[in-house]
């Protein structure tokens, strides 16, 4: 066993030489050994901060990549709404009302085919809207 000698201020030395007898250790240098392994070990055991650095940064990716898919989507979705927009023509006034009734059954009907496409919050939000939409 390697010996190592080292000062200690009185004050800090009082400490251990108190609390080594409140927590009955043999002695104070089983103590100091004791809180040095204490010490080494929950060093070793912080290991777990770096996975949980490394997870928020994966997260933090995976976040950047959805928000990346988030808003290619929404450009799709306009560029679409776009192109039939503009060339759908709008039906002739004598006919306009029952066009009308016609698109919000077919919206209602898209609304709920997407409501069953999806799964948990999601759902809910759609088929919130779907019965905004009844009202």
């Amino acid at each position: 066993m390697a010996q190592r000698n080292f000062r200690l201020p009185d004050p800090l030395a009082n400490r251990i030489v108190q609390v080594a007898e409140k927590q009955r250790y043999a002695s104070t240098s089983a103590f100091i050994r004791a809180a040095i392994e204490e010490k080494l070990d929950s060093r070793r055991e912080n290991g777990s901060e770096e996975r949980i650095v490394a997870t928020l940064e994966r997260l933090g990716q995976e976040l950047r990549r959805l928000g990346i898919a988030l808003q290619a989507e929404f450009a799709l979705v306009d560029a679409l709404a776009r192109v039939v927009l503009l060339c759908v023509p709008e039906p002739p006034a004598e006919v306009h009302a029952q066009a009308l009734a016609s698109a919000k059954e077919r919206h209602q009907k898209l609304l709920k085919m997407a409501a069953l496409n999806m799964q948990g919050k999601a759902r809910a939000t759609v088929a919130h809207w779907v019965g905004d939409a009844n009202r």
